[in-house]
Order: C-alpha cells, then structure tokens, then sequence
C-alpha cells in the first residue's frame, strides 16, 4: 500500500514565517534534521554524525539550551543527587561533532516540501527527519486538572523547573502530613517511576518529617516491580505508605486544586502535597503532522519508520513499536538502529540486523537498587521481547547495594553516549 503524504503545519503564523524567512540549506550532502535532544534525539544526531564522518549534514532543533534528564530525578527528590547533576548542555555535539543545534521550537513538518517550520521563522529542509519529541498529557486524563494546574499539583514528569517544584511541595509539608500521589494508566514513560517516586518522597519524609502519610491512587491492579517496591516500603518505610488500587476505587479519581483536595471513589482527600500523573500521549508535533494512530505513533520495528512516511523516523516515548517499555535506555537503543538506518539509506553504508535492549534502575531506598530488563529484536509486526530478566525479593544487601552502583555507572555512560 503506497504511503501517502499530508502537508501539515502547526498553525498560520508558521506557514507565514516560513514563506517569509529564507531556507536553511545545506549544500551537497543529505541533510537530516532531528526534533528533540533527548535520549532519543541526541542519540540519534550524534551517531549520524559521528559515524557518517561529515558525509550527513545534522540539525537537531531543541528550544532549551540545558537538557535535564527525567530519569534520575527521583533521586533528586530522594535527596541522593543535586538538580545540576541532572542538567547536560548540547555544545559538544556541535564542537566535537559538528551538528547544527537549534534552538527554537519545531511548530509544523511539511511532509510533501521536507520541510520543518521552526517558531522563530524560517523552514528547514531535510532528506530524512527524525522525530522524538517525547510525551505530552492526555486532556482530561484526570478530572480537574490540566496544565493550568501544575503549579499546585505538578506532574514533575518532565525534567527540570517541575521536579524543583515537586521537592519544594513535599518539604513544605506540615509535620504528619499527607503526600498524594495519582498514578498514570498504562502506557506512560518509565513504568517503574511513579513507584521510585514514592519511595524516594518516602525516603526524604523518614528523614524530614516521619509521621507523614503516602497515598497512592492508582487505576492499575499491578504496576512495574510491585513485589520489590511493596517488599521495600514495608521494610524501610513501615506504616507509611498505602496504595488504593482500581478495586477500591484508584481508576475514579478527581482533583481540586483550588483546595488541594483529592477525590477518591467519592470520598474526599486533604492533600498538603499533590502529584498528579495523567495519561500520556505522544508529543504534539507528531499528532499535528498525521503521524499518529490513538495516541502514539506507530512505527517500523527495524528502522523505527514512520508506517505513515518513509522518510520520518520516531524516536524513543512517542513510538507504538512493541513489547520495549518508554524510557531512556530504550529511546538511547533504538536511536542507534535508526541512525544506522538513516545513514544506510542516504550513504549507502551496511545496515545490521536491528537489535535492542534496556534496563530500568530504582532505588528503594540508601543503597537499595533493584532493576528490570530485557533485550528485543524486530519482527515484522513490532519490537518483541527475546529474554528479561528482573531483581528477586529478598536479595542481600551487597547484591542491592551493586545494582545501584551499577545504575550510576549506566547514567554516566548514557549521558556521554547521548551529549559527547
């Protein structure tokens, strides 16, 4: 069946600045053009980069100068990591590597042209584009809040000025008081990090406020690493922390803002702190270039193509692609196998078999580590699961304590891999 292609832009004002404003070409080589400098993003450019040798001419667009990773934060909430070891700059993807790194927002593709239409004016042109925008919020996911709302319930599930917001909340407190947290329906970015979440509040609250409560509501009868996260709060955190599940009411939940009141299965919650994690989404650029099927893209397991647009790839959280959790690792995996790809397709270099994996850290509390992971392949239908493997309740406390080394190792490598 053909691909077809719609010309999509984000709204009048791009198409007008993009007709006013001159193009941004390169000359003579092919030329690709990433949207978002993430785990996936700035994987992807750096790679293409990097391997091509300067025979790939590299723009990535990305509006923040500072990338602050939303994987780790907890521990910043835990109090184990300051919020500047978070923060990564992109200047040595283009001192090392030469890309192109552009600041701006990326409003609209223009899928007939090849073109991405920047909010600042201009249009910039690309042979293959690679789209990894991350996620955005489900409207109405929770009943009373929206966007409008973060400030008093933050959702703290993208990096950075959120997750200060989070720490500031919970440590203004009052003594015995009540932390809650609502949980997203499947499927959301970082299966087990609501559940680290927790434990990281539970961890600081020991130490800064014991008597306090932690409520969950949470619409999911089971959740990623439940037996070790269940295992660990009633061992670190006795008393301290209750989950409501969707048999007690968890899935019929509203908030109020206004008067920090949570509404669970009709009864009413005082909450001090609030942290509302709605249901996800793709990232809005991929839903406005008609790249979307519900709520995620959909993709080509062994190139991470669009399966509307040959010419497009997407990356990481906003991809339908299979059995792969959104994460990380998993946006920094399949980052690599589109970049081969890409270069593949417009330097005629050897293409490999697609081959993924990932692995999720937590930590439960000092010392506590436990993981889950898998490796994949592609089959024609999706990224399959080819074995996993995951911590076992009851483990020592040196094997724990090995783990979370091992996780500080992982994100130091990771945050090289994907910045220089």
């Amino acid at each position: 069946m053909p691909l077809t292609r719609r010309k999509i832009l984000a709204s009048g004002a791009a198409v007008a600045a993009a007709m006013a404003a001159p193009m941004l070409r390169a000359q003579g080589r092919p030329r690709v053009v990433v949207i978002g400098g993430g785990a996936g993003g700035a994987t992807a450019a750096r790679y293409i980069a990097k391997d091509s040798d300067g025979a790939i001419d590299v723009t990535l667009i990305e509006p923040t100068r500072s990338y602050y990773t939303c994987f780790f934060s907890n521990l910043y909430l835990g109090g184990f990591r300051e919020i500047d070891s978070l923060a990564h700059s992109y200047g040595r993807l283009a001192s090392d590597h030469g890309i192109n790194v552009v600041h701006d927002w990326a409003t609209g593709i223009d899928r007939d042209a090849r073109t991405v239409a920047l909010a600042g004016g201009g249009a910039v042109p690309y042979d293959r584009l690679i789209v990894a925008p991350g996620i955005d919020f489900v409207d109405g996911a929770v009943p009373g809040w929206s966007l409008a709302a973060q400030n008093a319930m933050p959702h703290a599930y993208k990096g950075g000025s959120q997750t200060e917001l989070l720490k500031a909340r919970v440590a203004a407190m009052p003594e015995g008081g009540t932390f809650v947290m609502v949980a997203p329906p499947n499927p959301y970015r970082c299966p087990p990090g609501p559940y680290e979440r927790v434990s990281m509040i539970a961890h600081y609250l020991r130490e800064h406020n014991p008597t306090a409560k932690i409520l969950i509501a949470d619409p999911k009868e089971k959740f990623s690493k439940m037996a070790l996260f269940q295992e660990g709060w009633n061992d670190n955190y006795p008393g301290m922390v209750d989950r409501i599940g969707p048999d007690f009411g968890g899935a019929d939940v509203e908030v109020r803002p206004e008067t920090m009141e949570v509404v669970i299965d009709g009864e009413v919650v005082k909450a001090d702190a609030c942290n509302v994690i709605p249901a996800m989404k793709a990232g809005h650029i991929v839903h406005a270039a008609a790249l979307t099927e519900g709520n995620w893209a959909p993709v080509v397991p062994a190139t991470m193509q669009s399966r509307m647009d040959e010419n497009i790839h997407i990356l990481g959280d906003a991809a339908a692609q299979g059995d792969m959790p959104k994460s990380g690792f998993a946006a920094n995996s399949q980052a690599k196998v589109a970049a081969m790809a890409v270069r593949g397709a417009l330097t005629g270099s050897r293409v490999f078999p697609a081959k993924f994996s990932n692995t999720c850290w937590s930590l439960i509390d000092t010392d506590n580590g436990v993981k889950v992971g898998a490796s994949y392949t592609a089959t024609d239908e999706k990224i399959a699961s080819v074995d996993s493997f995951i911590s076992q309740t009851g483990e020592t406390a040196d094997l724990r304590a090995a783990t979370y080394r091992e996780s500080l190792g992982w994100y130091d490598a990771i945050a090289a891999d994907m910045f220089g």
